[in-house]
């Protein structure tokens, strides 16, 4: 099974990026669990709720592999999110989330890029900090020694961007 991840800083196309790509593939998505986790929580979230939030993708991820077709999985983010939040929010991130990260491969991630204009969402948070974190994510998916490709362009552009960028790892492989 090839595991695909789509990544990056928020507003940058993440989840329409996974929902075409798992379109195009034939096989299925994995959303983002914070997405369902934060929509009702009233309050700031914790260094708790970012683990649970671990759990919660983990959990999704591997419920969804069954019903993977064409050997493929696209991600809608990974654990590495997580780390990110937990590193930037709190300052350091639980070795559970770690460790899983160590272990849990993906094949491929496209990498978002900021090219796009920022859309206001409730669940996001740092919208002069993108530059901030598309370097987080580049030194993040450097230090796994990831095979990934920086995906920009606006509206359909984007979407075959990433589709030539995964094809062209598939044909690699």
């Amino acid at each position: 099974m090839k595991k695909i991840a789509i990544v990056g800083p928020e507003s940058t196309g993440k989840s329409t990026m996974a929902r075409h790509l798992a379109q195009i593939l034939g096989t299925v998505c994995v959303p983002e669990y914070a997405r369902y986790y934060c929509r009702n929580l009233n309050r700031k979230y914790t260094l708790q709720d970012e683990v649970n939030m671990f759990y919660g993708q983990v959990a999704l991820e591997e419920a969804l592999i069954p019903l993977a077709k064409n050997n493929v999985l696209v991600c809608d983010t990974t654990m590495l999110t997580v780390k990110i939040w937990c590193d930037h929010l709190f300052g350091d991130t639980p070795k559970e989330v770690t460790n899983e990260i160590k272990t849990r491969k993906y094949d491929f991630y496209l990498l978002m890029d900021i090219d796009l204009p920022w859309e206001d969402d409730p669940l996001r948070d740092f919208p002069q900090q993108r530059e901030h974190f598309i370097r987080i994510w580049k030194q993040e998916l450097e230090a796994l020694h990831a095979s990934y490709k920086i995906i920009s362009g606006i509206g359909d552009e984007r979407l075959k961007n990433g589709i030539n960028a995964v094809d062209f790892i598939s044909l690699a492989k």
